[in-house]
């Protein structure tokens, strides 16, 4: 008897969840081969970026609004390649890597704008010290994908995090980020 209710039951709950509409929103990860993080830094000596291309980056689309409604992204400090390896070894130890090995975005509030724009509101973590930031981004369609690529600023300040320094020379404080994240539709 318990095995004909459980049958029925689910028999039920296979006919209304069958005159549903299908759901118009779905997970979308980014594609890893084509997105990445990178970042500028300035010395009174000298200028350089980094770049990773180890993102992973996730949506919460919705079809048929067309529309972003939520989007997360981790990328791990040890991935970004300034092309010098002393530089990112130092940049390591300042970040305290081992300890704090990623940086992490989150949003649910992105609102669109003219021309493409995005404006993304959210919550940063990088260094264990969680901020809000505004990302300023533009969508780009086409091919069956679709990238949203923006920038923004950081302070390592506001991070807990000590400046690096060159010949007892810190770098300037603020940390230019841009990012790009391909999606297929």
């Amino acid at each position: 008897m318990k095995t004909f209710l459980f049958a029925a039951l689910c028999l039920v709950a296979g006919l209304l969840t069958s005159f549903t509409e299908p759901a118009a929103r779905r997970k979308l990860m980014a594609d890893k081969s084509a997105s990445t993080i990178s970042y500028a830094m300035r010395h009174p000596m000298h200028e350089w970026e980094g770049i990773s291309r180890d993102v992973v980056c996730a949506i919460v689309y919705d079809d048929e609004a067309k529309k972003i409604e939520n989007v997360a992204a981790v990328v791990k400090v040890s991935t970004f390649d300034s092309q010098n390896t002393n530089r990112d070894s130092h940049a390591l130890e300042v970040l305290d890597a081992l300890k704090y090995p990623n940086v992490t975005f989150s949003s649910q509030d992105i609102k669109p704008g003219a021309n493409n724009t995005l404006a993304i509101r959210g919550n940063l973590t990088f260094h264990n010290v969680t901020r809000p930031v505004t990302l300023q981004a533009v969508r780009k369609d086409g091919n069956g994908r679709f990238t949203i690529e923006g920038q923004f600023d950081l302070k390592l300040s506001d991070y807990k995090i000590e400046r690096p320094t060159l010949m007892m020379v810190p770098t300037e404080d603020e940390v230019k980020m841009k990012f790009t994240f391909v999606f297929k539709e």
